[in-house]
């Protein structure tokens, strides 16, 4: 009896063991080891690793540049997203064919929309050549170079918007199709003017749509890599592309380790704010 029972219970973990194994082996040990080498004195000064890139120099420069692309990026990739969504709640002819043509970003990597827009910003790109035929810039704008890191920030910044602002989009436009109609249709009929219908309807009724959008939105910034290393390089120095840095060129890995540790606390404790900031209170 006995025997039969366990061997019931481990015929219902049997399908789990391949799985926990596959994360064991590829995620958890890598995992733990970079816990290891962050934490761990390390090198013949004996410093641990986390508590020398924090000291350093160069951490304030790499925590502000990711701080800030974040705090340009998210919101207006949120208003993007929201203008869009109000927009595409609304019928007009070719609608299907617009909502196609602002997801498709979606299908681009973010690799390829970096080498996209560095082709079109550069100093013979598209961009550049159209404002000098219409004879709005006498000679071409620079987008890149140490000396221009302001305009490569712009161009990190116009990158993230065109490929990403179509995941906040996504969520917010699923969230606004579960909205009752009638209810917007009522708040119109008291006459309601449009500040009024967001303020008081919409955004309170999208706010678990937009708690998801802003979440993964705001992770996926914090890890940002492939725009900033093609469009900047190490002219603006953040957390993801430190990380690349002090592994793959200094070949530092108990540091980089470190950085990539950074990486995951920043990460948890953005999402923590944000699900005790936007949570919605219990209905008693």
């Amino acid at each position: 009896m006995v025997f039969s029972r366990f061997a019931r219970r481990f015929a219902l973990l049997l399908p789990l063991i391949p799985s926990t194994l596959y994360l064991s082996f590829f995620i958890g040990y890598p995992l733990a080891q970079s816990l290891y080498w962050a934490l761990t004195p390390s090198g013949g000064s004996g410093e641990i690793p986390l508590v020398a890139i924090v000291t350093s120099k160069r951490f304030l420069e790499v925590l502000g540049n990711t701080l800030l692309l974040v705090a340009v990026v998210v919101p207006l990739q949120f208003v993007l997203a929201l203008a869009a969504t109000l927009l595409f709640a609304e019928s007009f002819r070719g609608k299907e064919i617009a909502l196609y043509f602002f997801v498709l970003p979606l299908a681009v990597s973010d690799v390829a929309a970096a080498l996209l827009w560095y082709t079109m910003l550069s100093p013979r790109g598209f961009l550049n050549k159209l404002l000098l035929e219409l004879g709005v810039v006498s000679q071409p704008i620079q987008f890149f170079g140490y000396a221009f890191r302001h305009m490569e920030f712009l161009a990190i910044v116009l990158c993230e918007a065109w490929r990403a602002t179509a995941i906040v989009f996504v969520n917010i436009y699923a969230g606004y199709q579960m909205i009752d109609r009638e209810l917007i249709e009522a708040s119109e009929v008291f006459g309601l003017s449009f500040a009024q219908r967001l303020r008081h309807i919409i955004l309170p009724l999208l706010k678990p749509s937009i708690e998801s959008a802003l979440l993964i939105r705001t992770l996926f910034a914090l890890q940002t890599f492939a725009p900033v290393l093609i469009l900047a390089g190490l002219d603006i120095p953040v957390l993801a592309t430190e990380t690349f840095y002090v592994y793959a060129q200094l070949f530092d890995a108990p540091k980089a380790s470190a950085w990539a540790l950074l990486i995951g606390v920043l990460t948890f404790a953005v999402s923590s704010v944000y699900v005790y900031v936007l949570r919605t209170p219990r209905v008693r």
